[in-house]
């Protein structure tokens, strides 16, 4: 299992807005984390349909957490952008699994189900709520914008 690019900038997109307490436009967005405008569009509209961010259209449009910061954790941006974290395909749904415990007692799924099970559980463990010692960034990132 690989964390893809859009993942990482996805979450870098997610800390951006915690950290912002409002609404921001694309391209904000796009100076602050580095990513380009085109790129973070993509990963904004995967967001939206995982219902991770919202959008307003407008003059005053731009976009916000759809909750708390602390009710959104890693896996569920992750997911949003990636789809299901898994570290085999036979996990993932996408191809059958011939060789599953009950048909033919492979030891390997089971023990491919567990680890991607932690690391699920670890990356909802995860969320965006910004700590106290990180509001001098947030103070940084929005008075340079």
């Amino acid at each position: 299992m690989r964390i893809t690019q859009e993942a990482d900038y996805a979450v870098r997109i997610i800390d951006c807005l915690a950290r912002s307490d409002g609404r921001l436009d694309a391209r904000t967005m796009s100076e602050i984390t580095g990513v380009t405008l085109r790129f973070t569009l993509k990963i904004l509209r995967k967001l939206v349909i995982g219902h991770v961010v919202i959008s307003f259209k407008g003059v005053q449009g731009g976009y916000e957490l759809a909750r708390n910061p602390s009710e959104i954790n890693m896996r569920q941006v992750i997911e949003a952008v990636d789809g299901p974290i898994a570290i085999n395909r036979c996990l993932s749904g996408e191809l059958p699994c011939s060789l599953t415990e009950k048909e033919c007692g492979c030891y390997y799924h089971s023990i491919f189900a567990d680890v991607s099970k932690a690391i699920q559980d670890k990356f909802e463990s995860i969320n965006f709520e910004v700590k106290k010692e990180n509001i001098q960034l947030k103070h940084n990132i929005l008075e340079n914008h």
